[in-house]
């Protein structure tokens, strides 16, 4: 992707090369390369606006509203995905539209609309499954299984994370394998059932996530979690000291999560 911007921008094909960046951004945000992946996005925006590339410019925005949401900025999200919206509807982009309802609906998450989310969430799936059974149906099922798993509608979350696996173990999408098993992990956690969350948990750390180190640290935060509950207490703080070690590496704000875990008195 990189060699592909620098060949663009060295032909001077300013449409070309705001694509290129699109891509670049999408390649950086999968590693969990906020920083990098946040530079990119913005040249691509520009770019794409100079040129009045409506594809692009939708693409970027909702590029642009994950790194928000990677950074826990929920309300800034929200106008990016709208405007990826607004704009994929007029154009008539359906998969990229429905990509960026599952994506508001985690912004609204975040914000503490749970209902909301869910109700956007459905939306999101509703266009996916107009489309057809691709790849993105799974991160349709996926997106409603997180909102359904904040308003503690478990079964029903549940059914959706396994739509979602069933899909990308078929398109081998082994990364979201791993992401989607976290995700059952947080649902098992919440229902009070420890030994399954461990065990998809450390699915999760075998198959690897979407977002890199990052998320792997986030997984092992749970794990920890599910650990402790079982109470194997030394599992748990092996977990906690990997995932501090992960955070601080890459200077994310779960870090400060993390050390409270390990300075309080029933982690010692």
């Amino acid at each position: 992707a990189r060699t592909m911007c620098e060949a663009t921008r060295a032909a001077g094909d300013a449409r070309a090369e705001g694509r290129a960046r699109t891509t670049l951004t999408d390649v950086l945000l999968v590693s969990g390369r906020i920083q990098q992946a946040e530079e990119q996005a913005r040249l691509a925006m520009e770019l794409a606006s100079s040129v009045q590339d409506a594809t692009a410019v939708s693409w970027t925005a909702n590029s642009l509203g994950l790194l928000c949401l990677h950074q826990g900025r929920y309300a800034e999200s929200k106008p990016f995905f709208e405007q990826a919206i607004e704009g994929c509807q007029a154009a008539g982009n359906r998969p990229v539209e429905a990509t960026a309802l599952g994506n508001l609906s985690r912004a609204h998450l975040g914000m503490g609309s749970i209902e909301k989310a869910v109700e956007i969430a459905r939306r999101g799936l509703a266009v996916h499954s107009e489309i057809g059974r691709t790849v993105r149906l799974a991160n349709g099922h996926f997106a409603l299984g997180v909102a359904l798993t904040r308003a503690d509608r478990h079964s029903e979350a549940l059914s959706q994370f396994s739509d979602a696996l069933r899909i990308f173990s078929d398109h081998r999408q082994r990364l979201w394998e791993g992401a989607t098993n976290f995700r059952v992990a947080e649902v098992h956690l919440a229902a009070r059932r420890p030994a399954q969350a461990a065990k998809h948990a450390e699915q999760a750390l075998a198959l690897g996530c979407i977002g890199g180190d990052r998320t792997r640290g986030n997984v092992l935060v749970l794990l920890g979690h599910a650990l402790a509950a079982l109470g194997q207490a030394d599992r748990a703080r092996a977990c906690w000291r990997d995932a501090l070690s992960l955070h601080e590496q890459n200077n994310a704000p779960e870090a400060d999560e993390v050390r409270a875990l390990l300075s309080a008195p029933s982690a010692a």
